[in-house]
């Protein structure tokens, strides 16, 4: 549970080449990835001779009908499911974006997050572009109408070469899908071998599970892969890459805890956060763990094997109420949150309870859990965080609060604790929670949410609102 859930998930990408139904497993990959944006999805595929387009704002399995899927013909497709980052919640801003360079039609899928978009859009209009959206996806296709490269390939290269930020990227040109991601590795993208012959590419692997696609690879920092039928995936670009950074919070709360990353599970690596906090943080006189569900229940569960205090389902959640960070309005989402969870008295009732949750954003919402769970008769609330203090914004594809609405920005661990009424608090710490994650394994990560140390600078603030204004 990430605040109220104030932290915005991303998009998901996916792309289908040399399956005769490209795009209904395109369809069944987004299903997967739904967790990653619900404001709205679209999928296109090419049949060999023309393009094929279906797209709409909401869920997945309401935008795609089986007549629907019907007319998306043709061996190759992209697909992307959205939660806007920059960019308003309209139709034209659903992706895959589609557009007519000299050479070829190009349709693009776009995970992440550009800081330089709001300056290189104001260039590119100054110069006679006209956009059709307000993103800054759309950037990247100009950007590559701009360039004097006749070769498809070395036009995406001219426009990754121009822009900054965090993107991981799906490019439709014909039957060919082009896969690239920045040269931090911010966002993740994995490769997979379909059995019949063919490859998928998508966000997590979680959705080459749901086409029974075998892993292959991530893709790595700064590289371009061609992706066509009857050929191996080929490395067509090394860009020079910086070590990389790829975006932590992916392990602890964004990618499904079934997908792989940094070299397991994420549900096994929400485990060893667990652990490790229960080392950090012990709670001697606790009686029961109970987990914020859904998504910090791995967590809770370590934090009960580290702890040898039994682990109980304490608080219900309602799956039909929906994500609480969508709703638009901090009023709705407080009514939200009230009827998102239920404590379960005889669970709580009379003990001393140790909760435990992925983080806290604004504070809000633990606030309130606190109190129900007091309503509910517990004798004792003890709040352990299963990452280190949120003190500063993500740019990079995360629509995250200002600095100023982070509780952890201008709070130390007692006044957050008083603030939302527990007996007891404790984050885990960033070194605890980095080598929980990476164990023995060599990992880069991207940690800017928890010390401020971005990855890549901070051109400009490209976030919904500002671009939108401008």
């Amino acid at each position: 549970m990430i605040e109220a859930h104030d932290w915005n998930d991303e998009c998901g990408v996916f792309g289908a080449v040399g399956h005769p139904r490209a795009a209904e497993l395109a369809y069944l990959g987004l299903y997967a990835l739904q967790h990653r944006g619900q404001e709205g999805a679209g999928i296109i595929s090419y049949d060999g001779r023309r393009y094929h387009e279906h797209k709409k704002l909401g869920m997945v399995s309401d935008i795609f009908s089986a007549s629907a899927l019907r007319k998306l013909h043709g061996a190759s497709a992209i697909g992307h499911t959205r939660y806007s980052t920059t960019g308003s919640t309209i139709l034209p801003n659903v992706q895959p974006l589609v557009a007519k360079l000299r050479q070829a039609v190009v349709a693009l899928a776009h995970n992440g997050n550009l800081v330089d978009a709001r300056m290189a859009r104001s260039v590119l209009e100054d110069g006679g572009a006209i956009f059709q959206t307000s993103m800054d996806s759309e950037v990247i296709l100009h950007l590559m109408a701009r360039s004097r490269h006749p070769q498809i390939e070395r036009q995406i290269g001219d426009a990754l070469d121009r822009i900054h930020g965090a993107y991981s990227l799906l490019l439709l040109v014909g039957d060919t899908i082009y896969a690239a991601k920045d040269p931090r590795a911010i966002r993740p993208l994995c490769l997979g071998s379909l059995p019949g012959g063919g490859w998928v590419v998508a966000s997590e692997t979680c959705a080459l599970d749901i086409v029974d696609a075998g892993f292959v690879r991530e893709v790595k920092a700064g590289e371009i892969v061609r992706v066509r039928a009857g050929e191996p995936p080929r490395t067509v670009r090394h860009a020079p890459a910086d070590a990389d950074a790829t975006c932590i919070f992916e392990a602890i709360y964004f990618s499904r805890p079934d997908s792989h990353l940094f070299g397991r599970a994420n549900g096994a690596s929400r485990v060893a956060l667990g652990h490790r906090l229960a080392a950090e943080a012990p709670c001697p006189g606790g009686e029961v763990v109970i987990s914020v569900p859904d998504s910090s229940n791995a967590a809770a569960q370590g934090y009960a094997e580290a702890s040898g205090i039994p682990f109980g389902h304490g608080l219900i959640r309602n799956h039909y109420i929906g994500r609480t960070f969508i709703k638009p309005t901090q009023e709705i989402r407080d009514l939200s949150a009230r009827i998102k969870y239920n404590p379960v008295r005889d669970v709580v009732a009379g003990r001393s309870v140790v909760v435990v949750d992925d983080s806290i954003v604004r504070g809000t919402t633990v606030r309130k859990l606190v109190a129900m769970l007091r309503e509910a008769g517990a004798r004792e609330v003890h709040f352990r965080v299963s990452s280190a203090p949120i003190i500063a914004p993500c740019y990079y594809g995360i629509d995250t609060p200002d600095a100023s609405e982070l509780i952890a920005a201008g709070s130390d661990q007692e006044a957050i604790r008083k603030l939302v009424g527990a007996d007891t608090l404790h984050y885990l710490s960033l070194a605890g929670m980095q080598q929980a994650i990476a164990g023995e394994r060599a990992c880069g990560f991207c940690t800017a949410c928890f010390d401020g140390a971005y990855p890549v600078p901070i051109i400009e603030r490209t976030d919904k609102k500002i671009l939108e204004m401008s």
